[in-house]
């Protein structure tokens, strides 16, 4: 009797460990009001999603960064999202890499901190500098 118990107990225990390992946990990072160090903006914000493993900015320039990034770039638009593809590394979160492989910058995000970096690589030289602060940090993790 004591045999069958166990086994109905141990058995019960397993189902319930294996429920909750079948739980997915997505978390997505939102950082919003962001003030950028060179350039002026109504709107600046970043939303990463790390179970789809993507970051989708939205942004709005204001008039005067706007009007002076038109000067050299007829194809700007004063309100536009972009999105890269994220990768974690030793507790850093970077975008994918955007320029040659000589030559390539990269965006680096760290859970829950306001301050976004800039990663630029020249010739196996790199750098990262700030590029940029946020008013707001939200860490949603969302159970399906």
């Amino acid at each position: 009797m004591k045999k069958i118990n166990f086994k109905i107990i141990f058995l019960f225990l397993v189902l319930i460990f294996i429920n909750f390992q079948t739980m997915v946990f997505s978390e997505i990072m939102i950082l919003t009001g962001c003030k950028n160090l060179n350039d002026g903006f109504i709107k600046n914000e970043y939303i990463l999603n790390f179970e789809k493993s993507l970051m989708t900015r939205n942004y709005i320039y204001d008039n005067k960064t706007y009007k002076k990034h038109k000067i050299t770039d007829l194809s700007i638009k004063k309100e536009n999202t972009l999105q890269r593809f994220l990768y974690i590394e030793k507790n850093l979160i970077f975008t994918d890499k955007v320029g040659y492989p000589q030559f390539y910058t990269q965006l680096v995000f760290k859970k829950n901190n306001r301050m976004i970096n800039i990663k630029t690589v020249i010739n196996g030289e790199e750098a990262i500098s700030k590029i940029s602060t946020c008013n707001k940090v939200e860490l949603f993790e969302k159970e399906s």
